[in-house]
């Protein structure tokens, strides 16, 4: 209910309407049985928690860039210029106002997955089995979220990267502690913090073998084995590890400067059916936006 009535474009009257639409589902009717539910509020909430609860391990992507919450389908970035300092007195100050570069994020990429069954086996099956359909859901919508970071990340131009290039590891096809730190020393050559180390489980596999990786590696309070998302360096990075990132190629980032994913429609899960085919479900979607800032915020390597 939160989760919708937040959203300015369902609100109230479409929260009557799923609860409508809800009340006509088989899916629904049997979750408000199996859970000894009151009313089909509570079944809503019912898939809303397990859509919500698979997909919330799988937001890797979100680890990785700053997310911004808004209710407008586009958001403006204003970007100062750096600016020239100058000693007064000895010359003049520069002319005009501080000048500004301006990015716009649109949330022009909607995400979205359905489960649906026929009403014979919403008859028939176990809870369990339909729950673990339901949860589905929520981890491939949240995978194909971290997929487009990723890819987002992963089409900025050679040029436009951290040293002007992507970096080439010290032994070809191996990552090591040397290359991390020329990662790291390629975003700070550009005046960014990284804090984030991008990885694909090769690599991180790599990094073990080094001791000096071994050395420098601690166990922050922030770490989340399950999801990939590992301690930190003395650097300043966290590690998040992903089969989304590409085999052979690892990044530097400031998550805080580099990129912004808006999210205008939150993850949200509505009743799905289709009658004259006896077909009934739940679908979950959410909206969203990706946008580069600062390019040069990003350090790439690749052949490693």
């Amino acid at each position: 209910m939160e989760a919708v009535l937040r959203n300015p474009e369902l609100g109230e009257e479409r929260w009557r309407r799923l609860q409508e639409e809800a009340m006509r589902n088989a899916l629904y009717r049997r979750v408000m049985k199996e859970a000894l539910l009151s009313d089909v509020a509570g079944a809503l909430g019912r898939v809303h928690d397990t859509v919500w609860a698979a997909a919330k391990p799988a937001t890797i992507g979100r680890e990785i860039i700053t997310v911004v919450p808004t209710k407008e389908p586009l958001v403006r970035f204003p970007k100062a210029r750096l600016g020239k300092a100058y000693i007064v007195g000895e010359t003049a100050p520069p002319e005009g106002p501080e000048r500004y570069e301006t990015t716009d994020i649109r949330a022009d990429l909607e995400i979205a997955a359905k489960a649906e069954f026929s009403q014979r086996f919403i008859e028939d099956a176990s809870w369990n089995v339909m729950e673990h359909q339901i949860a589905e859901l929520g981890r491939s919508i949240a995978e194909l979220e971290t997929e487009k970071v990723y890819e987002l990340y992963n089409s900025i131009a050679d040029s436009d990267l951290a040293g002007g290039s992507p970096l080439s590891p010290e032994t070809a096809n191996t990552l090591s502690w040397n290359d991390v730190v020329a990662l790291w020393s390629a975003v700070k050559g550009e005046d960014f913090n990284p804090d984030v180390l991008v990885l694909h489980p090769d690599q991180y596999a790599d990094l073990w073998k080094d001791d000096k990786f071994i050395h420098s590696f601690y166990w922050g309070e922030q770490a989340d084995v399950s999801r990939g998302i590992l301690g930190g360096l003395y650097l300043g990075m966290r590690i998040v590890v992903s089969t989304k990132c590409a085999s052979g190629t690892a990044f530097a980032i400031d998550s805080k400067a580099a990129a912004a994913m808006i999210v205008q429609r939150e993850l949200i899960t509505e009743p799905y059916q289709r009658p004259d085919e006896l077909l009934h479900g739940c679908i979950a979607s959410e909206r969203i936006g990706l946008g580069v800032l600062r390019s040069r915020a990003v350090a790439k390597m690749t052949g490693c």
